[in-house]
Order: C-alpha cells, then structure tokens, then sequence
C-alpha cells in the first residue's frame, strides 16, 4: 500500500512536470513590422506577409510572434518606432513603406542596432544607400525594390491614352520631398508628349483638399497619384476629390481604384508581401541579408474602375481594357 505521504509527494511532482516543461520551451521569435502607413491600409499587405512566413513553416501564434508599429502617414514618428522595436530586441525587422531622407533618422537606428532588416521600397536601394548592391547587399539590410519611381512615367502614358485630349496634367506630390524622382520621372516622360503639368505638394489631409480645390482655377485635365505612404493611407479621400471636381486620375496603387478611383497600375503588392514574409523566414533560419538579393518585381497589375470612368463620362479604349489585369464593375 502506498503511504499518504509518498502519494502526495509523487502527485505534487506529477502537477509540477508539466510547469517545468513550459518553462524549459524555448521562446518564439519575434518578426518586427514597421510601416509607414496604418494598421487599416497594411491588412492586406499583412496577409500576404504571413503567408510568406507561413510558406516557410511560420504561423503567427504558434512558432513566431510579430509586433506591429504603425506610423499612419506621419513619418516623423518612424524613428521612435524603430527604437521601440530595436530596443525590444526582435529577431529580424521588416520596414515597409521606407523611401525618401525623411527616414534617415530611422535607418540609421536600424542599420545600427545590426538587427537583420528586410525592406520595401519604391526607390533604388543603392542610390539611396540601403544597399552596396542589388545582388550582394551587404550589411543587415536586404528587401524589395518595387520600382515606383520607374513605373510613374508609365502611368502617365497610360493616363495619356485613356484621355489623349488631356494637355494639362496635375501631380499630387509630398511636400516633403518624398515623390521628387517620381516628380523627375513625369516631367521627363511629359515633354516629348507635350503635356503641361501642376505639381500640387500636400503634407495634410486639409493641404490635400486644398490641392483639389486650387484645380478649379488652374484648369488641370487629369492627374497622377504617386505611392506616397501618406496618400495610401488616404486612399478613400482622394478619390472621393477626384470623383467630386470631375478629375480622371491614374494611380500607383490598387487601393485607390478599389476606394474608387478611376484606374491603377503598379507592381503586385500581394506578391512584394510575400516574398517580404519568405526573407524574413529565411533570415529566422539562419540566412544572412547580405546574402539575399535584392528582389525586383516581374508581375504587374493595371485595374479599370468601370463605375467611375461611367461617373466620369469616359470610354476605355478597346486597346486598354483588354490588358487590364482587374476591371472594377
């Protein structure tokens, strides 16, 4: 018979097995998220960044964490969130929406804290620094380069062949300087097009607004909206003031033509996610940034709203719609 004493003693240490085993698991890692937009216009990007981790065996929740900042347009506050995330020690850091000097203070906590960092920017990488080159990055940082600035003279070619009447073209840009090669790029692809063009520089919703208002006097014929973090995240507003003055307008985003926007064309941004979330699995098992390329898109989307582009009383010409990749009913 066993005595009382032995009984207890051997059920304690059975309750206290399972305690001991918790502690001895080792704990998950932790994937940091900095972006220059909002939590609201990143969802889908997040997904498609998790299903880039969860294609290289991570499932949030289970064997890797990841903690979010959100900058909601205001880049200002992008260095106190990337020291948040640098002092918290996290395994590996993906910066989305990083482009133009305003980020500097950032980069240079991040660069410095020797974290592994995986971006994705709509400027070169290696004219700006991030990397020593797009094969070998070099450093703690590697990413994607979506080719923004590159793809802003296509949109305005686009633009052009869906109203060839349009002379006088408006460019919503940041103040900051955050869009000048994209700005470059449009003045450069207008003039053999003999386009004149407005640049409109807009920091604030209200400056936005007051941007669209000032067309009323200047006569613009149509306009491009760059991919500024801060007009992403107000996405819903400029459309509703291009649709409100009567304005076709061209975007770099799908969010813009979903929100209602007349028509987008840019790099697949689900994808850009992915292979965000792939590197960022690669780096938790042991690759080094260094050592992997820089990705280039090879996938791209043009969306037609064909609602608006009702609203707007325009026709898509038969050569464009074909090639669209989404048309919005």
């Amino acid at each position: 018979m066993i005595k009382r004493r032995q009984f207890i003693a051997g059920l304690a240490g059975a309750t206290a097995w399972p305690l001991v085993a918790r502690a001895q698991q080792p704990a998950v890692p932790v994937v940091g998220y900095l972006s220059s937009r909002s939590s609201e216009s990143d969802v889908a990007m997040l997904v498609a960044f998790r299903r880039g981790l969860n294609d290289a065996g991570y499932v949030e929740g289970q064997n890797v964490a990841i903690e979010h900042r959100f900058a909601d347009g205001q880049y200002d506050r992008l260095p106190a969130l990337a020291a948040d995330l640098t002092g918290r020690q996290v395994a590996v850091i993906a910066f989305a929406g990083a482009r133009g000097t305003i980020v500097d203070a950032a980069w240079r906590q991040l660069r410095a804290s020797n974290i592994p960092i995986v971006f994705n920017s709509g400027i070169d990488p290696v004219l700006s620094g991030f990397v020593s080159s797009l094969n070998r990055p070099g450093g703690n940082v590697t990413g994607i380069y979506s080719l923004v600035g590159v793809l802003t003279a296509k949109n305005l070619g686009l633009l052009h062949d869906l109203v060839p009447k349009a002379k006088t073209i408006a460019m919503l840009a940041d103040a900051a300087g955050l869009d000048a090669v994209a700005v470059k790029d449009i003045r450069e692809a207008a003039a053999p097009l003999g386009l004149q063009l407005i640049i409109l520089s807009a920091n604030t919703e209200g400056e936005i607004e007051a941007a669209f208002a000032s067309l009323d006097q200047q006569r613009a014929d149509a306009m491009i909206v760059p991919t500024n973090p801060f007009f992403v995240t107000r996405a819903k507003l400029i459309a509703a003031l291009a649709a409100r003055h009567g304005l076709p307008a061209i975007y770099a985003r799908r969010e813009f033509a979903a929100a209602g926007g007349l028509m987008s064309y840019g790099y697949d941004v689900a994808d850009g996610y992915r292979q965000m979330g792939n590197y960022a699995a690669r780096i938790l098992k042991g690759d080094k940034p260094a050592d992997l390329p820089v990705v280039q898109p090879t996938r791209f989307q043009l969306v037609i709203n064909l609602k608006t582009a009702k609203a707007l009383g325009l026709t898509i010409p038969e050569t464009l719609l074909p090639t669209a990749d989404e048309v919005i009913q």
